[in-house]
């Protein structure tokens, strides 16, 4: 009899059961629905999200760390993980400049703010002091002086990524200045808890679908439907202009490297989703490590390239401060010159280096630009704060694809990317992880080594200093010695 076809409920629970993507899509939608049904009870829904979020951070700072430290020493070449830091931060420059660039152009072209006639003194200027904190952006001095660690276990424990970074290079280049004979237990130590870290990601993951109904359900219960169509024109623009930023990476890839910015997309599809459910880059950090390395990327630049990118390379929160900082302006009636436009660039090309992780920082930034011009009243940055919250999965996806990017292009740019393999994963065809190279998929040894002869390759198994040879070609090599082959034994 032919095999029962499973029912389309069974096939449906079944994918729902094992697909991720599956169950944060469902999550996704069952949140709006929730904050628009009962938007009381969903606002209580916020610490499902929070406390994924804060799970998955706890496992960042030491998984940057050993893929760093591990990176550097299989790499075995300081200097180049130095090229690496310096060729990274050329194509961040590049990037959140395009970024800034394309969002002035736009809002110069449709005019989100034109036509609101905004009274400046009757918005509430104390609302954005209490949506930072009263806080304030690092200086340049402040900026580099709070990148220095101050002590090894705090940096972990306060998640101070470029700290964190800057331990691993020096832990890294430690290693390779006493060799692996002075401390040969060491990096296998820092490998195996690598691996411990990635199974702890792998559980917390499971948690993401709750994550994303309990943030998705407080962000509609909290501002509601209602104000998409108050800023619906502004909402448009940002995440129009976001679509051809990402056209531009796409393009940017494409010749770089040779890989379709869109196999990649369907390659991290769960890890995008998450990101927007959760309106968080850090959420999805660990396991796009993991993915960057399955698809060819060296360690060394995985390690730095992507958390350095979190600081220095936030495109879409470039995108979303230009784009603001001409709503404002246009919103209470300042015509902003060509010179005070590319002041704004010049502006935000520094304070947007220092906003990961600084409370309100967006509108921190705002203030310092509108200040610099002269020409915004300081308050009128208040008409952002109804729908900033709209604009994080604008951002966090821009900022999520612009660092990956980032890590392919640099990786290439070095030489430390295999194109095949990434090739054959991004199409679906390779799916084992980098270390695989003497383990099978499953993380286990492979049969063939216990084995004298490989079902594979049909070869025979190696000796240790020999190489090994096809059943074939032993058969030649004793023909032309004058061997036979010895008769089997009786019995």
């Amino acid at each position: 009899m032919p095999p029962s076809v499973p029912s389309p409920a069974r096939r449906v629970a079944r994918t729902l059961r094992t697909s991720l993507f599956a169950q944060v899509t469902c999550a996704l939608v069952l949140g709006i629905v929730v904050g628009k049904l009962w938007p009381d009870t969903a606002t209580a829904l916020q610490p499902l999200g929070d406390g994924f979020t804060r799970l998955i951070k706890t496992v960042i700072s030491p998984l940057v760390f050993c893929v760093v430290v591990v990176g550097i020493a299989k790499a075995g070449d300081l200097k180049a993980f130095g090229r690496i830091g310096v060729k990274a931060l050329i194509w961040f420059e590049i990037a959140s400049t395009a970024a800034l660039v394309i969002g002035l152009v736009s809002a110069n072209v449709v005019g989100p703010g034109k036509g609101m006639n905004v009274d400046p003194s009757s918005l509430d200027a104390a609302a954005v002091e209490e949506t930072t904190g009263g806080g304030h952006l690092p200086s340049t001095t402040e900026f580099v002086l709070n990148a220095l660690p101050q002590s090894f276990i705090g940096s972990f424990a306060e998640n101070e990524l470029l700290q964190v970074l800057i331990l691993a290079c020096l832990v890294g280049a430690a290693l390779l200045h006493l060799g692996h004979t002075k401390v040969p237990k060491i990096l296998p130590a820092i490998e195996q808890a690598q691996e411990i870290i990635f199974a702890v990601v792998g559980f917390i993951m499971r948690l993401a679908p709750l994550a994303v109904f309990g943030a998705m359900a407080h962000l509609v219960g909290n501002y509601g439907l209602g104000v998409m169509r108050t800023y619906a024109k502004l909402i448009v623009l940002c995440y129009v202009a976001a679509a051809l930023f990402v056209a531009l990476l796409a393009v940017a890839l494409k010749l770089v490297t040779g890989l379709s910015l869109w196999k990649f997309l369907r390659y991290i599809r769960e890890e995008m989703l998450l990101a927007l459910g959760t309106a968080s880059t850090e959420s999805v950090m660990p396991r796009v490590m993991q993915k960057l390395r399955r698809a060819g990327a060296r360690d060394d630049a995985v390690g730095l390239v992507l958390p350095t990118g979190y600081s220095f390379n936030l495109d879409g929160a470039s995108l979303y401060l230009s784009i603001g900082t001409l709503f404002i302006a246009q919103a209470v009636g300042v015509d902003l010159s060509l010179g005070q436009q590319i002041t704004v660039v010049l502006v935000l090309m520094l304070t947007s280096k220092g906003m990961a992780g600084i409370p309100g920082s967006a509108f921190l930034a705002l203030s310092a630009t509108a200040s610099s011009l002269g020409a915004i009243p300081a308050g009128a940055v208040a008409l952002l704060l109804g729908v900033d919250r709209i604009m994080d999965s604008m951002r966090v996806v821009t900022n999520l694809l612009g660092n990956c990017v980032a890590v392919f292009a640099v990786s290439r740019w070095e030489g430390a990317l295999d194109i095949d393999r990434a090739k054959r994963t991004l199409d679906g065809e390779d799916t084992s992880t980098p270390d695989d190279g003497e383990k099978g998929v499953g993380g286990e040894k492979d049969v063939s080594d216990e084995k004298g002869l490989s079902e594979e390759t049909d070869t025979e198994a190696p000796v240790p200093g020999i190489p090994a040879q096809k059943p074939k070609e032993l058969e030649d090599l004793k023909e032309r010695k004058g061997l036979k082959e010895p008769a089997p034994e009786a019995g």
